[in-house]
């Protein structure tokens, strides 16, 4: 019996594509191997890895003039591989600091260049997001960067914090691209590790505009090179072909489920549903200012730390797994990415409506 699986990721996916992986996992298209064992560059594969590019760009409708990779290292290879691609030594950039994830990078980015906090959410313990007209933009930064969505607190933007003066936007889309759909052409880069929407980690997806491929240091190592992994198509090493794989599965799923719009209202449905109920359960309590909650990530707490324990145990018992909170903040967590069904927010809902009645 498969449990609900509210984990920050590596996260739950999709049933029809585990299912789908199963069957074939011996014998890929009639290979008599699986996936795993064939070479990168066969025309198998390469037909597999340039079937799951467009269909990315098919579902977020990424414009022409942008580079799609498949790349190793995570987002946190990409921490050091953008200021290493879009800067030179002694360029500045800007950088919102609204959580965990914007600091870490951030902090990296500081290796290379000279980096400039327009905005930090310290003020509110990162449970709000700074208002707009008091963050301080560098004149002729080379990009700016912000986080999204913020995983481990559970804090999201539902704008787009667009420079007027037209630095290059990136944006570390790690904990909800695919979620909704979202204006490619807004942005000079995004990147997202795979481990919560789009498939087993191992694997980070780079959106990047064409303008600013070509640009690397001479000390980049080449398999975060853009200009030379677009060359190859990401294939300048042995990619993690796997995840490339599952991957590609998940995207054909997003298309059969109808595509992001249907995915984004079912998103947004099962977000409401949860913090609908904790805001009218007076037992629990989520501290992230609403206008900045997470539809992804939904953090919460219960009347005592005592009792998390507990609750942990009767989550378990009712199967919904992986409900701690980060070990940064303590609480509980539940991460409703696209693969989580309605049922799954509900079967918690009541577990946690139990729960306040005999400890209430």
């Amino acid at each position: 019996m498969r449990v609900f699986n509210f984990a920050a990721g590596p996260a739950t996916l999709p049933l029809p594509v585990l299912e789908q992986a199963q069957r074939e996992l011996l014998d890929w298209q009639g290979d008599g191997m699986s996936v795993m064992e064939i070479s990168h560059r066969s025309k198998r594969f390469v037909a597999l890895a340039t079937e799951a590019e467009q269909d990315l760009r098919e579902l977020l409708n990424v414009p022409s003039n942008y580079k799609v990779l498949f790349l190793q290292g995570g987002a946190s290879g990409m921490f050091s591989a953008i200021p290493q691609n879009l800067t030179a030594a002694g360029d500045v950039v800007d950088y919102a600091n609204t959580g965990a994830w914007s600091k870490k990078g951030l902090t990296e980015a500081k290796k290379y260049c000279k980096v400039n906090v327009v905005a930090d959410g310290k003020d509110s313990n990162y449970f709000a997001i700074p208002a707009r007209d008091s963050w301080a933009a560098t004149p002729g930064a080379r990009y700016l960067h912000y986080t999204p969505n913020e995983t481990i607190s559970g804090l999201e933007f539902h704008d787009i914090p667009v420079r007027a003066d037209g630095v290059p936007l990136v944006a570390d889309f790690s904990s909800s691209i695919l979620s909704r759909p979202i204006d490619v052409s807004r942005f000079g880069l995004i990147y997202a590790g795979a481990q919560k929407n789009i498939g087993p980690s191992g694997l980070v997806i780079v959106l990047v505009r064409e303008d600013l491929v070509g640009q690397a240091r001479a000390e980049t190592p080449s398999i975060w090179d853009f200009a030379q992994m677009a060359a190859d198509g990401s294939m300048s090493n042995t990619p993690p072909t796997f995840s490339w794989y599952m991957a590609g599965l998940v995207f054909k799923w997003l298309k059969a489920e109808g595509g992001l719009a249907v995915v984004g209202a079912r998103n947004a449905a099962k977000a409401k549903l949860l913090y609908d109920y904790i805001d009218g359960s007076g037992f629990y309590a989520n501290p992230i200012e609403k206008s900045s909650r997470s539809w992804m990530n939904v953090p919460f707490t219960v009347p005592e730390a005592a009792l998390e324990k507990a609750f942990m145990a009767a989550a378990l018992a009712a199967g919904l797994t992986n409900l701690e909170g980060h070990r940064s903040v303590g609480g509980m967590r539940a991460s409703i990415y696209n693969a989580m069904p309605v049922a799954g927010v509900q079967a918690l809902i009541a577990c946690m409506q139990d729960f306040a009645r005999r400890h209430g």
